[in-house]
Formats: C-alpha cells, sequence, structure tokens
C-alpha cells in the first residue's frame, strides 16, 4: 500500500508528510527550489511562477482547460502525489518518442501554450515549465529512476538546479519530432512503486520521490 490505496492520486492542502498509512516511506530523493528567484525581473518571475504552478494543477487535474482557471487557487500552497508502478513511465507532455510509449502512465496534461491558459513574458507562452521539469529530472535521477531528457537546457541558467539536470521542454502539435525529444521521460525500474511528491508552501517547491518501507 502506498499513500492509501495503490493507483490512487490525492491532492489536499495542508504539511506534507509522505508517509503510508501506518508504513513509513523512504525518502529516496528530495530536492526544490524557491519560486521567488526563478528569475531577476519581477514581472518574468511572476510568468516563471505562475506558468510553473499552472503545470502542476493541470497535472493534478484540477485544472483542465483554460476556462478552469481560477489564478487565486492555482498559486495557493499545495501538496500533490502521484504514483508508479514498476515499469510504468511519467512523460512531460504527450508528444513521446516512440521508444517511450510503451508504459506511460502520466502526463502533465499540458501543452504551455496561449490555449491552455499560460503566460507570456513577451518572449515565449510557458516560460518556467523547464524549470520545473528540471526540478522533477534532478529528483527522479538521484532517485535511481531511469530517467532521460533529449534535450538539455544549456542555452540559459536555471537557478538552484545544477546544470546537468537542465531539461528543455516544448510541446507543439504538428511539430512533432521536435517536441518529442524536447520531452522528460521517467520510468520507474524499481521493484516497489514509487510516489512523487510535490509540496509548494507560498514559497519554495518541493519534489520528493518515495517508495515504501
Amino acid at each position: 500500500m502506498f499513500n492509501s490505496i495503490l493507483g490512487i492520486i490525492m491532492l489536499v492542502s495542508g504539511p506534507a508528510n509522505p508517509q503510508v498509512i501506518g508504513i513509513p516511506n523512504v525518502v529516496l530523493a528530495s530536492h526544490s527550489f524557491s519560486l521567488e528567484d526563478r528569475y531577476g525581473n519581477d514581472f518574468v518571475n511572476t510568468v516563471f511562477k505562475d506558468n510553473i504552478l499552472l503545470t502542476l494543477a493541470y497535472l493534478d487535474g484540477t485544472v483542465q482547460s483554460k476556462t478552469d482557471i481560477s489564478w487565486g487557487e492555482v498559486t495557493s500552497p499545495l501538496h500533490y502525489e502521484f504514483e508508479l508502478q514498476p515499469g510504468q513511465r511519467f512523460a512531460f507532455h504527450d508528444q513521446i518518442l516512440p521508444e517511450y510509449k510503451e508504459g506511460v502512465a502520466k502526463t502533465t496534461n499540458a501543452h504551455f501554450n496561449y490555449q491552455d491558459g499560460f503566460k507570456s513574458d513577451g518572449y515565449l507562452t510557458g516560460d518556467g515549465v523547464c524549470h520545473l521539469a528540471s526540478l522533477i529530472f534532478w529528483a527522479a535521477k538521484d532517485a535511481g529512476l531511469d530517467a532521460v531528457a533529449p534535450t538539455d537546457h544549456d542555452f540559459a541558467k536555471i537557478p538552484d538546479v545544477p546544470k546537468e539536470y537542465g531539461v528543455s521542454i516544448y510541446a507543439l502539435p504538428g511539430a512533432f519530432e521536435l517536441s518529442a525529444r524536447q520531452n522528460l521521460y521517467i520510468t520507474n525500474n524499481l521493484d516497489k512503486p514509487v510516489g512523487f511528491v510535490f509540496k509548494f508552501n507560498g514559497d519554495s517547491l518541493t519534489v520528493d520521490i518515495v517508495k515504501e518501507g
């Protein structure tokens, strides 16, 4: 059993303590960064922050289209979890390279564009989602999961994330090859289910990867 019942995805508010009822989990990896230092300009930083949190809202299902967006709710503190069974895979978006299609159980369900309600800093719509993908990639690699990011983010620094974990994300229908190579693929190659736990306290975003102890 993992976080109540296998396969159940949960969204709750309040302090996070990743723990199966009665069975403590092992935290395989945990990384965090502040959403207040994503960029040196206040306006651009807010765009990055809002796009990161909107991606999480699509991931947890509270937002399924632009019409669902309430920014007051999107930017509130959160605790959200999802689980991968052994052999299951997470892809950051649904433009997926053929070699990674098998076993995909979870994506963010977003395309990071204006139609999905993502914000623009005047240069790109959806800026900031690469930061979220990079934080997840960093945690997944440290947890020993099979994690692949075909295109790195070496064209720009991601604050608080080591350069080797920078991930480039892009999702444009009709540009499959370009989009599929700017994705993130994580496979649970362990012998037990693993949980991805996202915690936002109003300032810092943390990603924990846990498994049953």
